[in-house]
């Protein structure tokens, strides 16, 4: 399960030394049930879908994004892939488009959105970021 960008990860995906817009693609499992208990502060009254959380990060994290000079380019549903591990899927395709790495740093780490990053948690059976250098 991979939830969250390991110290190591960050710190290569700074030593790549970025620069410009930058795409980063999500693929997203989502669990069936949300699962609030390491955030129980944001936990509905009554059991939610993984989906369901997702869609309360996304309205969460929108404002935030947008202050950032990010923006959501494509959302998509997934499923199980053409090429790739027959008993692997994904169920939300995300590509979200940051000015700069840095600018994806500042919000990543921007206190406000973080307050709402336990929906994110609770929706996540497991997910895969990838940083990806946009071309012309």
């Amino acid at each position: 399960m991979y939830l969250e960008p390991t110290r190591e990860a960050v710190m290569a995906f700074l030593q790549r030394g970025l620069t410009g817009p930058i795409d980063m693609l999500n693929l997203l499992r989502f669990r069936e049930l949300a699962d609030y208990s390491a955030s129980p502060e944001l936990a509905p009254e009554a059991p939610i879908s993984g989906a369901e959380a997702y869609r309360r990060y996304m309205v969460h994290t929108t404002p935030f994004l947008t202050e950032a000079g990010g923006e959501l380019i494509l959302m998509g549903d997934g499923g199980h892939p053409l090429i790739g591990p027959t008993d692997e899927r994904w169920d939300r395709v995300l590509i979200v488009r940051h000015a700069a790495p840095q600018a994806f740093l500042s919000f990543a780490s921007n206190a406000a959105y973080l307050a709402g990053l336990g929906h994110r948690t609770a929706a996540l059976e497991d997910s895969r970021l990838f940083p990806l250098v946009v071309r012309s």
